[in-house]
């Protein structure tokens, strides 16, 4: 057997540490968390999959390394939410449909289809999501009931990325980004900052 041929581990621990995380990352955005395997992804990432269990451990593990959004929280949300409260709503929503209409959208898609796939995806993400997106939004809205707001917020985010772009429910996956920036700045601004009841 050659070099090329022999399984398992290849020369260049984080090299092929990253050739992991990186099939595995493709594979969940692309076939969503159910559908993705060891197998699979050490198949794309020429290992042997013994090699992705040692890196990664379980198929849990290994998702709960690779997902990430396709922006950082901690930057883009306090950008967004300070300055003039009075058109945050469309600062808000222009940014959501911007990154779904880049390189973002299959991050997110991925995200939004491992969640709704199983429990233990469902998890990962949640505890993402909770602790970066929420948590940051929160902070940077500093009211009592900025933890429901912020809930909400996600929410319609999430739903925008199942019926958009997952289940592709017309007319909305065929609206041009920016009328769907229109429809949707309001609900945003009223989630940020108009009271919620009443």
């Amino acid at each position: 057997m050659t070099d090329a041929a022999r399984p398992g581990r290849r020369p260049g621990t984080s090299t092929t540490r990253d050739a992991i995380a990186d099939a595995a990352g493709r594979q969940f955005a692309e076939l969503g968390y159910d559908r993705t395997t060891i197998r699979g992804v050490a198949r794309e990432a020429a290992v042997d999959p013994a090699l992705v269990v040692h890196f990664f451990g379980s198929k849990q593990q290994l998702f709960a390394h690779v997902v990430e959004l396709p922006f950082d929280p901690a930057v883009v949300l306090p950008q967004l939410l300070e300055g003039d409260r009075a058109d945050v709503g469309r600062r808000f929503a222009t940014f959501v449909v911007g990154v779904l209409e880049s390189d973002g959208r299959e991050a997110m898609v991925g995200l939004v289809r491992a969640a709704a796939s199983e429990p233990a995806a469902a998890e990962a993400v949640r505890e993402l999501v909770t602790r970066r997106v929420i948590g940051t939004i929160v902070t940077a809205l500093g009211s009592d009931d900025a933890p429901l707001r912020a809930s909400l917020v996600g929410a319609q985010v999430v739903g925008l990325v199942m019926a958009r772009h997952v289940v592709a429910v017309e007319p909305l996956a065929a609206t041009a980004p920016d009328t769907l920036i229109d429809a949707i700045a309001p609900t945003f601004q009223r989630l940020l900052t108009e009271p919620l009841t009443g």
